[in-house]
């Protein structure tokens, strides 16, 4: 039996996934959970087979949770399935150890077949997808610039990022002028918007 956490933000899609996946008599929805902050509590607590997970989340991505999974050395493995066929969110999600990637619009059937897959210790990449990793050029930012740029694309001013995280003012304006260059944005507006289109917050 796999036993499966599904981390999904809406609450619809949440229960969808889980009511298609609950009549597979070879998969245990063990827990479902709305956040991915949740998620990753549900993984080191229950230490399912698989994660099933969207990657916009609050508190936490799909990708951040991967990335805490595989620093923790927990033996959830992880898939994620998603609306952004990005290639950056890709390269992230290949880099952070996720055993698999498919689009929101795969059939049932096929994302049953994928966590049977990936249960196995093979991977599942949905083939539209699998290209785009390969050219997909690496993600310049550091984990601190992808931070603070979250924090200004919300729209908050230098001090209250700077309050949130815990740095000087200076330091914030230093992050989002480091981050702007490196993606050739004239504000930290642009850059934002660049780096979120590419996958990269």
């Amino acid at each position: 039996m796999i036993r499966l956490v599904i981390a999904e933000d809406q609450a619809l899609v949440l229960g969808a996934l889980a009511s298609l996946l609950s009549l597979e008599t070879d998969i245990d929805i063990v827990a479902r959970v709305g956040d991915g902050a949740a998620a990753l509590a549900a993984v080191r607590e229950l230490a399912p087979d698989i994660l099933l997970s969207d990657i916009e989340m609050p508190q936490m991505t799909g990708l951040d949770v991967a990335e805490a999974i595989a620093r923790e050395g927990l033996s959830a493995r992880v898939l994620i399935v998603t609306t952004f066929g990005r290639a950056g969110y890709l390269r992230r999600a290949m880099d952070a150890g996720v055993r698999g990637y498919l689009l929101k619009d795969t059939p049932a059937d096929a994302l049953a077949a994928a966590i049977r897959k990936v249960a196995e210790g093979r991977r599942a990449i949905a083939p539209e997808l699998a290209e785009l990793a390969w050219d997909a050029p690496a993600n310049p930012l550091t984990e601190r610039e992808r931070d603070v740029l979250r924090l200004a694309e919300e729209g908050r001013s230098n001090k209250e990022i700077a309050r949130q995280l815990d740095l000087s003012p200076g330091t914030v304006r230093n992050y989002l002028s480091e981050a702007s260059a490196k993606l050739f944005a004239a504000s930290r507006i642009e850059a934002g918007r660049i780096a979120r289109e590419r996958g990269w917050l």
